[in-house]
């Protein structure tokens, strides 16, 4: 069988698997492909009858790599026929038998349809190595892809690398001792107390693992996302480890919307165990705990509270620090509330520029009006409530009116329509 000469194959896939951390037998797959389509350049160019090759003309086709020889072989499997229309698919029988005797019609047969060492050409060469560049990349991006799949919505270490425009490129370890890979961080990610200088280290949240053909980094990571917030806790409280206090609710504004705000977490947590207090638990003796926590993130302030099964001790507890008089639950369906505070409990419990309510609504997921007690009207806020609520219920019900009548009169035009069919069926 003839062959290609490829001087320093072996030290070539040595060196590729080496450099792009990859392993030799997707090294060897790589270039396997990339001289396919070297050879399907070379046969385009010697195309003297100018016929068409159609995109899947070379599926037939397959290269095979001598390691030890150093080269190569295109191998075409063709299929034995009475009349040969394609020598590129097809072989006729007679030659077939003049070496194998006990060949029939429809059986296939494997050829070696190598071309001369010199006339494999320039333009060929070129293009297996554009095609071998692409395929090497496309096995580096496959590889992460598996390595890190199952690695989404968890903390992973990093370092820093570079700057990208806005963004910080990181090398990050999946852990299971494969090399780092980058990833980025956006800069709607990071909080703006990091300081993220050249191989400072950080915990940071795997949000996402690409899994298109796009440049750049494979992974998404966020120091922002409440996800990080959450295995910061439950990696320094053994109590959430244990599972026997459990993590409710979380509410984080990492990138405040006024540089004037610092940024802030408020996480709800219980327990079902009465011996244990689940707040203390995550803040620990002298706040030992919570202050590991506040560290990784920079400062941060955290407001832990306790969750409660009833609406109006949680959005209570939620607005902590803020000392509460009362919640009134003003209309359960639609999660509106009005919650009274003393006048001086005003500015606390709506926080600087609103955060503090913001979070506690959005950790409760109800609607939070924070209203003076003091100026309070019981009896005028519930008329006007009850109004409100007739008018928005008397909307829903025309509405519903509106879509009845157009349902009745779609159904009208349909029997319509039955009634002609049925007077055309009957004249015939």
């Amino acid at each position: 069988m003839s062959m290609v000469s490829l001087p320093g194959l072996k030290e070539l896939i040595e060196s590729i698997s080496r450099e792009r951390n990859l392993p030799r037998l997707a090294v060897q797959s790589a270039i396997r492909e990339a001289l396919l389509k070297g050879y399907e350049r070379y046969r385009r160019a010697q195309n003297l009858e100018r016929k068409q090759f159609d995109e899947d003309y070379f599926d037939n086709f397959e290269v095979e790599l001598d390691i030890d020889g150093e080269g190569f072989r295109v191998l075409s499997t063709k299929t034995i026929v009475e009349e040969v229309s394609n020598s590129d698919h097809q072989i006729s029988l007679d030659e077939v038998q003049q070496v194998a005797p006990e060949a029939q019609l429809g059986d296939s047969v494997v050829l070696d349809v190598t071309p001369d060492q010199g006339e494999f050409g320039r333009m060929a060469a070129m293009q297996t190595k554009q095609v071998l560049a692409q395929k090497l990349r496309d096995q580096q991006r496959q590889m992460v892809q598996e390595e890190f799949q199952d690695l989404e919505s968890t903390v992973l270490q990093a370092r820093v690398l570079r700057f990208e425009r806005q963004s910080v490129i990181l090398a990050v370890s999946s852990g299971f001792g494969q090399p780092e890979v980058e990833a980025e961080l956006p800069k709607r990610e990071q909080l703006p107390n990091d300081n993220y200088r050249a191989n400072a280290t950080f915990k940071i949240y795997l949000k996402k693992v690409s899994q298109g053909q796009q440049r750049g980094p494979q992974l998404l990571v966020s120091r922002a996302d409440a996800g990080l917030v959450v295995y910061l806790f439950a990696n320094e409280v053994p109590e959430i480890e244990d599972e026997v206090v459990r993590i409710v609710a979380v509410a984080r504004e990492a990138n405040p919307p006024s540089r004037y705000v610092g940024p802030r977490t408020k996480i709800a947590v219980d327990t079902l165990d009465r011996d244990v207090d689940p707040v203390g638990a995550c803040i620990g003796a002298r706040g030992s705990r919570i202050q590991v926590v506040v560290n990784e993130l920079r400062g941060e302030k955290i407001d832990v509270i306790r969750w409660s099964p009833d609406p109006a001790t949680y959005i209570a507890n939620a607005l902590s620090p803020a000392r509460v008089d009362e919640v009134r639950l003003m209309d359960p369906e639609t999660r509106q509330t009005h919650v009274l505070v003393a006048e001086d409990q005003l500015s606390l419990a709506i926080g600087k520029e609103g955060q503090n309510v913001r979070l506690a609504a959005r950790l409760t997921g109800w609607k939070i009006d924070i209203k003076d007690k003091a100026k309070y009207d019981h009896a005028g806020e519930d008329a006007r409530f009850i109004a409100s609520r007739a008018k928005y219920q008397a909307e829903e019900e025309e509405d519903e009116d509106i879509d009845l009548e157009e349902l009745e009169d779609q159904q009208e035009k349909l029997e319509l329509e039955d009634d002609d069919n049925f007077d055309t069926n009957d004249d015939e």
